[in-house]
């Protein structure tokens, strides 16, 4: 999902740096979304595994 999101920042860049304001904000917005939805699945994940890991070593 990380790899999406930066996809559309570089479509934003370019799509601005050429002047296509429409497509360079519905990209960078897309972007945006993608990158709060990978940060999120990231921190579940951390702390499921930091959950897990307790549950293994008995701490």
């Amino acid at each position: 999902m990380l790899k999406w999101a930066l996809i559309f920042a570089v479509i934003a860049l370019i799509a601005g740096a050429l002047g296509f304001g429409g497509v360079a904000g519905a990209a960078a917005g897309i972007a945006k979304i993608l990158f709060f939805l990978f940060l999120i699945g990231f921190v579940v994940f951390l702390v499921l595994g930091f959950m897990a890991g307790k549950k293994i070593t008995g701490d």
